[in-house]
């Protein structure tokens, strides 16, 4: 990993770019943290649209993770940015919209060709980012991961033991291996969902929940549309990083 660039935003938040291989990333972390002291860290996923577009959210998150006492991190998804376009996800991507469009459900090898394929290369490159990133001093265990693509999480969760909890947003497609691999979570978990989510099944979310192994596992809903999500429901997201990480 090489930091690329760096700057304090302001008296609490520092911000690295770096750059992992070809990947690149941003880690936000405390600007005074001692370094015998270090952080648990959080993994801030995001859905494919490219970190330029959605850092003003990451952002966000960023500056509530480090003001509770974490570092943060995320890395650019495969296909996003300025990384090479996945071409078979992009098809897939256009035959999903067409049938939303059309007021038609969307297939099982349409999911499966938008989201299996992100998640086999996207979960290799987490774990390697969170290999370098628990080497740079300041920052420690315990991980959790939040937002982002649920299938990576569920994945990364399922897969990574350095993932001690998770807080996933539900409302995207989830392909039926997925859902099975879910049964295999046993982290804790906090899970958001969007009541009116526009395009996406509020059942399948529902079934998707059932579906994980977590002894501990909460479920918020509130009323609202895909990017609704209420402040006070990021909040008790943040209580729930709170408890299991510090």
């Amino acid at each position: 990993m090489q930091f690329t660039s760096e700057q304090r935003l302001d008296d609490a938040v520092l911000e690295r770019e770096f750059t992992l291989g070809d990947i690149p990333g941003i880690l936000w972390t405390p600007a005074s943290a001692p370094v015998d002291a270090p952080v648990p860290l959080i993994l801030l996923g995001h859905p494919p649209l490219g970190l330029r577009r959605m850092y003003p959210r990451l952002l966000d998150r960023a500056r509530q993770a480090v003001g509770d006492g974490f570092a943060a991190a995320t890395v650019e998804l495969p296909g996003a940015g300025d990384r090479p376009r996945l071409a078979a996800v992009d098809e897939a991507r256009a035959a999903m919209r067409r049938a939303v469009e059309a007021g038609e459900p969307v297939g099982d090898e349409t999911v499966d060709a938008l989201v299996l394929p992100l998640v086999e290369q996207a979960v290799p490159e987490w774990r390697a980012a969170l290999d370098a990133l628990l080497q740079v001093p300041g920052i420690g265990g315990p991980v959790g991961y939040s937002g982002g693509v649920i299938s990576i999480g569920i994945r990364l969760a399922a897969t990574e033991p350095r993932v001690a909890a998770a807080v996933f947003f539900a409302g995207s497609f989830v392909p039926r291996a997925i859902v099975e691999e879910a049964r295999r979570v046993t982290v804790p978990l906090h899970v958001l969902l969007q009541w009116d989510d526009e395009g996406n099944d509020r059942q399948a979310a529902l079934d998707l929940f059932d579906a994980f192994g977590s002894k501990e596992k909460t479920l918020e809903a509130n009323m609202g549309g895909h990017t609704g999500v209420p402040r006070f429901a990021g909040d008790a997201a943040a209580r729930f990083f709170t408890r299991h990480l510090s």
